[in-house]
């Protein structure tokens, strides 16, 4: 499994992400317990592994039962969110993805669009523990994908993207999820602004952020979080997200709250599976940009 920190304690440097492993799992539990499916993942059991895919088929975690559901609903929708972006933005030509905080997420390895090439941006530790998991699920990373390791806490990912083969030229997709309300308020906007003026004009970026008025939602993932060692830091607000962007050099394509999320994703379920908090948004680097 992990090799990490306790429930409580502090993440000791160079540790995989155990937030990105809670992750996996919401997505895998969505496999079994969910119908329809929001986000049909096939490689989502296979990459956490047999031991937890026993847990999760037993009903020994959690994260399969109904106390969860809200939380596996939010980790599927939003996921389903930015590869529906994906789609949209590889029908108007754009042929490359980067997905920043990639995780466990197995996107490249099940894409099929054809010409787009996936750059997944991680803590080296995590994309160590990534690769180890692929290969003992026997998941291969297509020739398309590439693994670029960035902690983004302290480095902005551009340099190195460049150097992996993004073309800043060119438009490019980015999906960011499950990221900020583990970074700093600078953090979060040196990544922004970073999208608004090393990208090409046309790039779009698709991502979440936690809101302090999400209340009781955002107060029981904030505290899971804690509890593995990883805090939540920054909470912002729609109205504020909407000013970083246009600060950034970004048009807000959509902030979409959980009400308009249910609408579109979960709408008329006879399984009740609803989100009870969480925003997703776009935003868009404007044609003509300099």
């Amino acid at each position: 499994m992990l090799p990490a920190a306790a429930e409580g304690q502090e993440l000791l440097p160079g540790t995989p992400s155990r937030t990105a492993l809670g992750a996996a799992l919401y997505r895998a539990a969505h496999q079994l317990v969910d119908r329809p499916l929001v986000l049909d993942d096939p490689l989502a059991l296979p990459i956490v592994g047999e031991e937890a895919e026993r847990a999760l088929r037993a009903g020994a975690d959690p994260r399969v039962l109904p106390g969860s559901a809200a939380l596996r609903a939010f980790v599927a929708v939003r996921s389903r969110y930015a590869e529906d972006a994906l789609a949209e933005g590889h029908q108007r030509g754009v042929r490359q993805c980067v997905i920043l905080g990639a995780g466990l997420d197995t996107f490249a390895c099940r894409c099929r669009l054809e010409g787009l090439r996936v750059l997944e941006v991680d803590h080296p530790a995590t994309q160590a523990w990534k690769r180890q998991r692929l290969l003992a699920a026997g998941i291969r990373l297509p020739a398309g994908a590439t693994l670029v390791p960035v902690d983004l806490e302290r480095e902005v990912p551009w340099g190195p993207l460049s150097r992996a083969g993004l073309d800043r030229a060119a438009p490019a997709l980015i999906a960011w999820l499950g990221v900020t309300p583990y970074l700093s308020r600078p953090a979060i906007a040196a990544v922004l602004a970073g999208v608004g003026r090393e990208l090409a004009p046309g790039s779009e970026l698709a991502f979440d952020f936690a809101a302090r008025s999400d209340g009781d939602g955002r107060a029981a993932l904030a505290a899971r979080a804690a509890r593995a060692g990883e805090p939540f830091r920054t909470a912002l607000e729609p109205a504020e997200v909407e000013g970083l962007l246009r600060q950034s050099g970004l048009e807000p394509v959509e902030l979409a709250d959980a009400a308009a999320l249910n609408a579109r994703y979960l709408a008329g379920r006879a399984d009740g599976l609803a989100l009870r908090g969480g925003h997703l948004a776009r935003a868009r680097r404007p044609a003509g940009a300099g």
